[in-house]
């Protein structure tokens, strides 16, 4: 990822957004970050662990969101409001800290976690609107925390009981969708082999052309499932229709907005949609969020779990996550290049034009 090492902090109150972060017409934003929809479900995760009707309801409902949108909200998650709350305090926290202290984390130069800003892909024209901090917090034996902030203090002890609890909360919501599918109810979670985990931290402090960027570009998420909290602002969007259509995610306090990834579609052959999605930024609040990655172990095999009667492999073949991972980028990077050459080549032509113009006005 290419990092870029000026805070948006320091340039936000600029009146004009800078060149670097100015989407083609096709990618702005076409629904304000606050026009707010409620067609993605709030399912209460109240009784699920009892057997029989509470649990089979709940299950109905996560089960059609994801054959639906491949995106729900959940509440009465068993997550303490204490615990979110005091995560999102230090989130804040750090993201205040003066640009020097932030850039001791910067991620420049390989490094596996840390402060970056944008955090586009490499051989993009076009920036992000947002800053992040990210840290990888399972498996245990892989963290590495000369890469997690010191600042605030009480990050370290925070963030790991966090991570810890959302790593619990994905697995319960990982087992409905294996006992949907038929199978036992840990096998979404041994698909995984030993399952990574990445906490990334967003920051879109307030943009002065919102209508000309994205806090974060149109994608998928690689990996199994994701857990965004987000505060009250608004900002996440998600399409099922190809990007024709936009919805904005009404935030509700204290709720994780669980959305599935590529991996977890590819597991359910399909049947699962993988959450089309990006986040928009606005001029009169900034936005935070936090999202929880859970996602296989680079050497986990990706194959469909289950296929269905008269149904036909969504993949060819059985791949390793890191190679399915590797396609998904340079997929990615080969139409930034291509849409980059396009609009280099409208430039050329646009000049010719007026070249054109100029010779006859003149002969």
């Amino acid at each position: 990822m290419a990092p870029t090492t000026t805070p948006l902090t320091a340039i936000a109150n600029e009146k004009t957004l800078r060149s670097s972060f100015v989407r083609d017409e096709d990618e702005r934003p076409k629904v304000p970050y606050n026009q707010f929809s409620n067609e993605i479900p709030v399912i209460s995760l109240g009784g699920i662990e009892e057997v029989g009707g509470r649990r089979v309801e709940i299950c109905k409902k996560i089960v059609e969101a994801c054959e639906d949108w491949g995106i729900f909200q959940v509440v009465d998650h068993g997550v303490d409001a204490k615990l979110i709350s005091e995560m999102t305090r230090l989130a804040r926290e750090f993201f205040a800290l003066p640009p020097e202290e932030k850039l001791r984390f910067d991620m420049s130069g390989g490094k596996k976690g840390g402060f970056i800003v944008s955090s586009h892909l490499q051989g993009e024209a076009v920036q992000d609107w947002r800053e992040i901090v990210t840290y990888f917090s399972y498996p245990i034996k892989n963290r590495d925390y000369s890469r997690w902030p010191d600042k605030p203090e009480e990050w370290r002890a925070v963030t790991e009981e966090y991570s810890e609890k959302l790593m619990r909360l994905a697995c319960k919501l990982l087992e409905v969708l294996s006992e949907a599918m038929g199978l036992e109810k840990e096998a979404l979670t041994k698909a995984c082999v030993d399952m990574d985990q990445k906490v990334v931290i967003n920051y879109y402090p307030k943009c002065p052309q919102p209508d000309l960027t994205l806090g974060l570009k149109r994608h998928t998420d690689p990996g199994t499932i994701t857990l965004l909290l987000q505060d009250q602002v608004g900002g996440l969007q998600a399409t099922r229709d190809n990007g024709q259509t936009w919805i904005t995610v009404q935030p509700v306090e204290g709720a994780f907005v669980v959305n599935l990834g590529d991996h977890g579609h590819y597991l359910s052959n399909g049947r699962f949609k993988n959450a089309d999605h990006q986040a928009v930024v606005n001029s009169n609040y900034s936005r935070l969020s936090i999202a929880t990655f859970q996602n296989p172990a680079p050497e986990a095999i990706v194959y469909p779990l289950a296929i269905r009667k008269g149904e036909k492999p969504v993949m060819e073949d059985p791949i390793t996550f890191a190679e399915m991972y590797k396609r998904k980028m340079s997929k990615d990077l080969e139409l930034a290049k291509l849409k980059k050459q396009a609009k280099e080549q409208q430039v050329v032509e646009k000049a010719k034009l007026e070249t054109k113009s100029l010779d006859q006005i003149l002969a």
